[in-house]
């Protein structure tokens, strides 16, 4: 067994393969261009379309659990690839069919059961190489990957899904083999450092080992106040985020009359990247809760100055809605990088996975129900207004709740 005193440290290879690993998990990212490339003889309405991309969504949250809790146990390594063989699967397996309920099971269960496997097994084994300064940081990296995926896998996909191209099944089939390979190959790379590793060994040399962290059990976090609110502001800051992502190109065309569909999701996705490397590094410097509190309120102005980007309006020029849908993708973007790392910072790296599975939880609920409201509102009042208002009202409560979050005292603790 390695000494975990001067084992070599693997921090920047399994971050650059982590990176890349959910760089080919944002194929769930491309599913607004596959819908919109189905043919009309499949017979699918506009509401059945979305509901690939609905479960997958939900699943790929919920998977989060037991597959953080798989990672913990028996390493990155195995659960990665099972996630890369599961995407690729789900993709081929829809491939076979034209109907709905394939492609529910394909991309929807299977798939997002895959993103969920290989998601959960990127940023856990990455942090745990670095200390604790560098932890934003790193978080940020790994996850922009999946911030960054729609910038390439928009395009591509828009192209392969051409009837004179591939059409959209043989793209699933190809697009499935592709990533199946890609992930299961990059999983090889990933490793957590051994049981006891001090990322400051070396600096600490010739003194005294620092503390332990104080890790807690997944029964544990779910008995501490401090879950409750972490889940609560997840589920607004990356409920209000995905509303906008899921609605940006219909909000372009209904509220400013203007067809930028795609430059507008393109410019969000380069914030959404860009935005969890910024928040990392800036969470390092000043704290987690500065930081989510600077998020929060910026993504209500931002949101109050979408709500008036009318038509004929300042605020409805092209360039002006390619910097707030840019923006908005940041703050959104800031919440899948400062989240992972205060739970680290909270509940310690034994069983970070599933400790961090269970907060995720929150992404994948806040998503499903401010999208899912959104749309609702905008089929019975015809405006998206009572979305952008209630969205901000709930990033408002999100932002003063952060000045209750403080770190939790766990029992071990009480008698020191």
């Amino acid at each position: 067994m390695d000494n975990p005193a001067t084992v070599k440290n693997h921090g920047w290879t399994v971050t650059m393969a982590a990176i890349g690993i959910n760089l080919a998990l944002g194929i769930l990212y491309s599913w607004s261009v596959i819908s919109k490339a189905i043919p009309a003889d499949w017979g699918w309405t506009e509401a059945q379309k979305s509901l690939p991309y609905a479960v997958a969504c939900l699943v790929f949250s919920l998977m989060m659990v037991p597959a953080g809790r798989l990672q913990d146990k028996i390493g990155p390594r195995v659960v990665a690839s099972i996630g890369g063989v599961l995407v690729g699967l789900g993709m081929i397996l829809a491939s076979t069919s034209t109907g709905l309920v394939m492609f529910i099971l394909g991309f929807g269960v299977l798939a997002g059961t895959g993103i969920g496997f290989g998601y959960a097994s990127a940023t856990p084994p990455a942090v745990k190489w670095f200390p604790k300064e560098k932890v934003g940081l790193i978080a940020g990296l790994v996850v922009s990957g999946f911030g960054l995926a729609s910038v390439y896998i928009a395009p591509l996909t828009e192209y392969l899904t051409k009837p004179d191209v591939l059409g959209v099944s043989k793209t699933m089939l190809v697009l499935g083999g592709a990533f199946l390979v890609v992930v299961t190959l990059l999983a090889q790379l990933l490793k957590a450092p051994p049981a006891g590793y001090n990322p400051n060994a070396k600096a600490a040399a010739g003194s005294a080992a620092a503390a332990p962290a104080d890790d807690y059990s997944p029964m544990e976090v779910l008995r501490t106040p401090q879950f409750y609110l972490l889940w609560f502001m997840y589920a607004c800051g990356a409920g209000a985020g995905l509303m906008v992502i899921g609605k940006l190109a219909a909000i372009a065309k209904t509220q400013a009359n203007l067809n930028l569909g795609f430059l507008l999701v393109a410019a969000l996705a380069v914030g959404n990247g860009a935005g969890r490397i910024v928040a990392g590094m800036v969470s390092d410097r000043i704290g987690r809760k500065n930081t989510l509190l600077i998020v929060f309120l910026i993504q209500a102005v931002m949101i109050f100055l979408l709500s008036r980007a009318g038509a004929g309006t300042a605020l409805a020029q092209p360039v002006v809605l390619c910097v707030l849908s840019a923006l908005i993708g940041a703050n959104y973007g800031a919440n899948l990088a400062i989240f992972p790392s205060v739970t680290k910072d909270f509940y310690g790296l034994k069983n970070f996975g599933v400790n961090y599975g269970l907060v995720f939880t929150a992404w994948g609920c806040g998503g499903f129900v401010l999208a899912f409201a959104a749309g609702k509102a905008y089929d019975v009042y015809k405006t998206f207004a009572i979305a952008y208002y209630g969205s901000i009202v709930l990033l408002i409560l999100a932002a003063a709740l952060t000045f209750l979050l403080k770190t939790p005292k766990h029992r071990g603790l009480a008698a020191k």
